[in-house]
This record gives C-alpha cells, structure tokens and sequence, in this order.
C-alpha cells in the first residue's frame, strides 16, 4: 500500500469500472468509501452482486447516494477523512442520452460539480476522474491523442465528459486542487455493463437470436481490458499533476494537452482498434457459436472509430494496456457462463 494515501472515495462504487477498482484497492490494503445510487439504467442485481463481493472487505464502506445530492455528499466529506477521490460515477451510454438527456445534466453535470466543490473544501489530495473517448467526437485524426482540439462532440454524453473536463481545470487553477481526468476507450470485461456490445452479442449468441451490426460491421474500437483500467487508474492516481512550468500563455496555439494548473488527461486504450465484425468473429470462436446477424447503418451519436494514442500515459507512469482481445473475451465468456449458470 502506498503510504501517501489511506483513504479513498470512489462513486459509481457498484458500477463495472467502480467495482474492480474498489475491489484492487482493498486487496492493497485501501480504506474505500463507495458511494452510488444503484439506478435501473442496467440490471440492479448485478450491481447488487458486486457490493456483496466488496462488502466482505472489513475496509470497504458502502453508502448509498446519488452524488448530485449536494448535502449528503457534503455530509460524507464532512464525517470521513479522504484522501484521494476517484470520480467512477456518471450516466453513462451515448445511445440513452437521445432519450433521457436530463438524466445525464443532473449526474455528469450538477453531480460532477457537487464533488468538485466538496473537493475544494475538504483539501483533497488529488481528484481522478473518468472522462471518455466519446470527448474526440467529429475528430478524424488517429490515434486520437491529449493534444487533440476536442470541440466537436456528437453526443450529449461526449459534452458532459468534455464538460467535466472544463470544470475541472477550474478548480485546478483557482483553487489548486490537483486534477486527472482519465480517457476511457471501450472498457470489457467480466462484471460488465449489459448494455455493452460484447455483453449484448454474447447473450443474443447464446439465445439463438441475431445481433444488430451497426455501421456493417466496419466500426472500429479501441477495446481495453478492465484490468488495463484498472491499473492505469492505480498508476494515475499516485501521481500527482504540476503545473506545467513550459506552458506559455501567450502561445498563439494553446497545445490542450498541457496546462500551468495541476491538471493533466490521459488517454487509458488498448492502442490497437479493432473492426467491430473481428470483434464478433472473436466472441464467436470463443462461445463455438455462430452469429445470426442483422446489419444496419450506423447509429446517432456513434463515430466511426476509436484509436488511443497512449504515449502520455506511458512516459508518464510506465504502463500501457497490453492485454490482447482473444484473451479478455475468453475471460468476460467464463464468467458470464459462471454467472449466469450457463452449462457448455
């Protein structure tokens, strides 16, 4: 265990990336405090299985909490000691914000702001936070790298996570507290989202029933294996951003990627895209079932292709995903199979 820190927050502690997290820093030794409103965007239940994994750590505490209630965050920060928060919590899904964008202000949002002001107040060492590859949006420079412009969203979810971005080199300029904003590509794994492709195709495979192709197959994705997270946010974390000393402000192009507040965003992806009709090829091979598939154009709000560029990341904390495809599927299928009872 580290000894800079002791104590950690983390939101969104019951979700996919909240929960493995939460589990490797008690394994390390970590006090967690988790907090996350357990909401019907996906199965409960499965949210609920993970917290009883979590819960049998004597260090782990749960409370149950939607982070855009500003007085009962403040209440946590007020009756425990923290030391570093990881901010896991967020509506996620680029398809669900064409039906229910409010729901995204009031956690991306209002939520977000609500934890940044408790931040402030409570002098945390260091906020990690999850932005996401969605933020690159009309880009069409690959690998998609930190030093990107970033304006040209297509999707409500991509606003927001470009928002928190914003908002927290706010409060790394006006008020030093240290931010990292993390850019997540195309997390999987097991105890993932249903809501996932890889989650969808799998359980449709396995039913005898087709599976929408989007885009016909020809998207691509940077898919990055949970463990890959995790340990890129462990890494993260222990390093606290400077103020970048070379930043001039009288540059007439600012570079995004850097910044003379204690901020700093990473790109965490497999830096290897991969088309997403490979990708059922894999899940395919790996059940021993063949896809009954039904192709379609590419959805509102999904972009053609995802790449990281994970060079920042690398020469900064020594570390980049390397777990291949073939073996994160086969992992993601045996627990899936374990978890639903499924013989064969």
């Amino acid at each position: 265990m580290n000894n800079q820190y002791k104590n950690l927050f983390v939101t969104g502690a019951a979700g996919f990336i909240g929960f493995h997290l939460s589990k490797k820093l008690l394994e390390q030794g970590f006090n967690v405090i988790g907090v996350d409103n357990l909401n019907s965007y996906y199965d409960v239940n499965l949210k609920k299985s993970r917290l009883e994994i979590l819960e049998t750590f004597p260090g782990f505490k749960f409370i149950r909490l939607d982070i855009s209630e500003r007085e009962h965050l403040e209440d946590i920060f007020k009756q425990n000691s923290i030391d570093v928060v990881v901010n896991l919590a967020a509506q996620a899904g680029v398809r669900y914000s064409l039906e229910n964008p409010h729901a995204y202000v009031e956690s991306n949002l209002v939520g977000f702001v609500n934890l940044l002001e408790c931040c402030r107040h409570h002098e945390i060492k260091h906020l990690v936070f999850a932005s996401s590859s969605s933020v690159y949006g009309a880009n069409i420079q690959m690998p998609f790298s930190v030093r990107h412009n970033v304006d040209h969203p297509v999707s409500l979810y991509a606003a927001t996570k470009k928002s928190n971005e914003l908002m927290a080199h706010v409060y790394a300029h006006l008020y030093d507290l240290p931010c990292t904003g993390l850019r997540f590509f195309t997390v999987y794994g097991p105890w993932g989202r249903p809501d996932m492709a890889y989650f969808l195709f799998t359980k449709a495979i396995l039913e005898g029933r087709s599976i929408k192709v989007f885009n016909h197959g020809r998207m691509k994705r940077d898919f990055t294996y949970i463990d890959d997270i995790v340990e890129g946010i462990l890494r993260v974390m222990y390093r606290i951003p400077l103020p970048d000393t070379l930043w001039d402000k009288k540059m007439e192009v600012l570079d995004p990627g850097k910044s003379w507040a204690g901020y700093k965003i990473y790109n965490i992806g497999n830096n290897n895209p991969v088309e997403l009709i490979k990708f059922i090829e894999i899940i395919e091979n790996t059940l021993g079932v063949k896809a009954i598939k039904e192709f379609c154009d590419m959805q509102p709000g999904d972009v053609p292709a995802t790449y990281a560029d994970i060079d920042e990341l690398a020469k900064d904390v020594g570390f980049k995903p390397e777990t291949s495809l073939d073996t994160g599927i086969k992992r993601f299928v045996s627990w899936y199979k374990n978890y639903y009872e499924i013989n064969g």
